[in-house]
């Protein structure tokens, strides 16, 4: 089989559309959230909190002390911008409480799976024995194969 064959019949196969799929859709859902943190949940958390602006929340590591991070980013100095992660924090956790949601609620859709049986009844005592048993454990009767 040459390798074109091959990478067409790996190409063609579901789970890999499916992870495509799946791919673009987190790409976009991720742009969602990052909207809803920044634009949307940030903003009364940083008013709750005296006017603070997450995204300018950063530490000059030049020592000049530059008012706004625009000031240090615009001067090249380095800064440590934990507002940013702050904010990156909040849209992980609000991406894995939606995907948590939405697996639960997918699982108490889906039917649960069968079980296959581990014991049966014992025809006298009515207990229950393994499958495998000969003999009662409780009433020691003698089982068939059939029983």
């Amino acid at each position: 089989m040459s390798m074109i064959s091959e990478f067409k019949k790996f190409a063609m196969r579901g789970n890999v559309f499916d992870l495509a799929v799946g791919v673009v859709m987190g790409a976009a859902f991720g742009k969602v959230v990052s909207s809803l943190v920044d634009d949307v949940i940030m903003p009364p958390i940083g008013r709750l909190m005296g006017g603070v602006d997450f995204a300018n929340l950063f530490i000059d590591l030049s020592g000049v002390g530059y008012a706004t991070l625009k000031d240090a980013l615009a001067a090249g100095a380095p800064t440590l911008r934990y507002g940013l992660f702050l904010n990156s924090v909040l849209a992980f956790l609000v991406v894995t409480l939606a995907v948590f949601l939405l697996v639960k609620q997918i699982n108490r859709l889906l039917p649960a799976p069968e079980v296959p049986a581990s014991t049966r009844p014992c025809p006298l005592c009515l207990s229950a024995i393994p499958l495998a048993a000969r003999r009662c454990a409780h009433c020691c009767a003698e089982l068939t194969a059939a029983a």
